[in-house]
C-alpha cells in the first residue's frame, strides 16, 4: 500500500531530523548536526518501557509501506519540506521524542491522526498518548486513546492503556469498567489471564482528584407537584395554590465532587470526600441544592473493595434549609468472574426536617447491583433497592423497595445510554387530613447520548430526556415530570 504524501512540514520543526528517502541520498539530514538515534518506535505492536502486563497485549501491528521512489522537497524560499509520506513522519516524530522535541513530536502525531487511513490515525495516536502519558497529561492521553476505541472497540491494549490513565486521574470506577470491556471482548486465555493480572495490580494512586458536570435543564416539573387544582380532605375539598401546583422552567444542573486519597497502608486509604448537586432557576423559590460531607476508608483486598464512610449530608430548597442527615454506611464491590462486578451498599442516617420536624426519624437502606460487560462496545447493569424511613408522624414513616435496569452501547463516536426505574412506596399510616393511607408506585425512564464527535478542552456535549410518573393515593404526591439536559461531560 502507498501512503499518501502529506503537505508541507515546517524546516525549523524538522531541524536535525534525518529524513529516509529524501533527496540528495538514503539520509538527508534538514540541518547539518547529527541528532539522537532514532528509538523503536512506541507502536500499538510493541511498546517500549512499559511495565508488564499491558506491554504482552499487542493489538494488529500497523503495515506501513517503504515510502515510494518520489522524494520528498524543499520549497523554494527554504522554509518548508514537501512530499513526506506517512513512515518518514513517523520516523520523523520518532526522532524528536528521542531528542526531547516533545512540542515538535506531538505536532507531529497530531497531523497524522488527521489521515483517511484508518491505520496511520490509530497508530499516531497511539504513540501520542503514550508519550502524553509519559509527561503526566493524562486527559490528553485518554482522549487520544478514546479516539482510537471509537473506531477499533476490540484493541485490547489500548483499553488497558486508557484505564491506566483513568485510574491515575483518580477514576477507578470508569476503569475498572474498561477492563471489563476488554475481557468481553473474546480474548485468547493467556491475554485474558493477563488481563486478570491488570485488574488485580490496577490501583489509583491519585491524591487529589475531583470531577464536574453542568447542563440546561428544562423541566415540565421543577417542583414536583401535582396538576390538580383541588384535593380531597376528610374535611372539605383543598384549593392549591399556583405555588403548590406544578410549574415548569429551564434551569441550570450542576454536579460535581471532590476527593483525595492517603494511604495508611499498602491496601488501606483514607478518602475524604466532598459533593454537591444543585439546579437553579430563574424563580428562586424552586432552587434545590444538596451536598455532603463523608469521610471514609478504601479497604482492597484480592477482587473486593471494602469502603466504609460516615458524615452529613444536607438540602436546601427555595435558598432555605430544608433537612440535614447524619450518615454511616458501607459500601464492598467485588469482581465475578471477568465481565461483571457486583455492588453492595449499606447505609443508617439520622434525618432532621427543619420545616416540620413530624419528618424526623432514621433512614436504613439497602441496595444490590451488578454490571456486566456483554462486549467492547456493550454493558447493562441491574440494581435492587430497598429503605425504610422512620418519622415522628408514622403517616410520614414509608417503606419502599425498587428495581432499576440499565444500559449502554459505544456506537462510533457516539455512546447511547438508557435507563428504566420502578419503585413501591407504602407509608405506615394515613396522613391527617387526607382519607388515603400513601400508596404509589414511582416509574421512571430516560435516555440520553454523549457526543465525541465534538471535543473542546476535553469535554464533549450529552443530551438527556426522561420521563417520570408518581402515581399516588395522596394527591400531593402525584405527578407526571419531564426533563430535557443539555450538558457537557468529560469526552473520555
Amino acid at each position: 500500500m502507498i501512503m499518501p504524501r502529506y503537505r508541507a512540514m515546517k524546516v525549523a520543526m524538522l531541524s536535525g531530523l534525518i529524513v529516509h528517502g529524501a533527496a540528495g541520498g538514503a539520509d538527508s539530514r534538514v540541518e547539518a548536526y547529527k541528532p539522537p538515534a532514532p528509538t523503536t518506535s512506541t507502536s500499538v505492536l510493541s511498546a517500549p518501557n512499559l511495565s508488564a502486563p499491558t506491554s504482552q497485549i499487542s493489538p494488529p501491528q500497523l503495515q506501513i509501506s517503504p515510502p515510494p521512489a518520489a522524494a520528498p522537497e524543499v520549497t523554494a524560499d527554504g522554509s518548508a519540506l514537501t512530499g513526506l509520506t506517512a513512515a518518514q513522519l513517523f520516523d520523523l516524530a520518532d526522532q524528536a521524542r528521542v531528542a526531547e522535541r516533545l512540542p515538535d513530536a506531538e505536532a507531529i502525531y497530531r497531523a497524522l491522526a488527521r489521515d483517511p487511513e484508518q491505520s496511520v490515525r490509530s497508530e499516531a495516536r497511539f504513540r501520542l498518548g503514550m508519550m502524553l502519558g509519559d509527561q503526566q497529561r493524562h486527559a490528553d492521553a485518554a482522549l487520544a486513546f478514546r479516539a482510537i476505541l471509537d473506531e477499533e472497540p476490540g484493541a485490547t491494549r489500548v483499553r488497558l492503556e486508557l484505564a491506566r490513565v483513568l485510574a491515575a486521574m483518580g477514576d477507578e470506577g470508569r476503569a475498572r469498567q474498561q477492563l471489563r470491556q476488554a475481557q468481553a471482548s473474546g480474548l485468547p486465555p493467556q491475554v485474558a489471564l493477563v488481563v486478570d493480572q491488570f485488574a488485580s495490580a490496577l490501583r489509583s494512586n491519585r491524591r487529589f482528584g475531583g470531577n464536574f458536570e453542568i447542563a440546561m435543564a428544562p423541566d415540565s416539573n421543577i417542583n414536583r407537584a401535582t396538576s390538580a387544582k383541588q384535593l380531597d380532605t376528610i374535611i372539605a375539598p383543598l384549593t392549591l395554590s399556583d405555588d403548590a401546583r406544578e410549574q415548569s422552567g429551564i434551569g441550570v444542573h450542576v454536579s460535581g465532587q471532590v476527593f483525595a486519597r492517603i494511604g495508611l497502608a499498602p491496601n488501606l486509604m483514607l478518602v475524604p470526600r466532598l459533593s454537591g448537586d444543585g439546579t437553579f432557576y430563574r424563580e428562586s423559590q424552586f432552587n434545590d441544592l444538596s451536598g455532603s460531607a463523608l469521610l471514609g476508608l478504601e479497604w482492597q483486598t484480592g477482587r473486593s473493595r471494602i469502603m466504609p464512610s460516615a458524615g452529613v449530608t444536607w438540602r436546601t430548597y427555595g435558598g432555605k434549609r430544608y433537612n440535614r442527615t447524619e450518615t454511616a454506611d458501607l459500601r464492598w464491590t467485588r469482581q465475578i468472574g471477568r465481565r461483571a462486578q457486583s455492588d453492595v451498599g449499606l447505609s443508617y442516617g439520622r434525618a432532621h426536617y427543619y420545616t416540620n420536624e413530624l419528618q424526623d426519624g432514621e433512614l436504613f437502606s439497602l441496595n444490590a447491583g451488578v454490571e456486566r460487560a456483554l462486549s467492547a462496545r456493550t454493558g447493562v447493569g441491574v440494581r435492587l433497592s430497598g429503605t425504610r424511613q422512620t418519622a415522628r408522624d408514622p403517616g410520614y414513616a414509608t417503606t419502599s423497595g425498587g428495581v432499576t435496569v440499565l444500559g449502554w452501547r459505544d456506537m462510533g463516536r457516539t455512546t447511547v445510554f438508557a435507563n428504566v426505574a420502578a419503585r413501591k412506596l407504602e407509608s405506615d399510616a394515613r396522613l391527617y387530613p387526607f382519607p388515603d393511607r400513601r400508596k404509589e408506585w414511582f416509574l421512571r425512564g430516560s435516555v440520553g447520548a454523549t457526543f465525541r464527535q465534538i471535543e473542546v478542552g476535553g469535554f464533549s456535549p450529552v443530551v438527556r430526556v426522561a420521563y417520570e410518573r408518581n402515581s399516588s393515593t395522596v394527591g400531593i404526591y402525584d405527578y407526571r415530570r419531564t426533563t430535557f439536559d443539555l450538558g457537557i461531560t468529560r469526552a473520555f
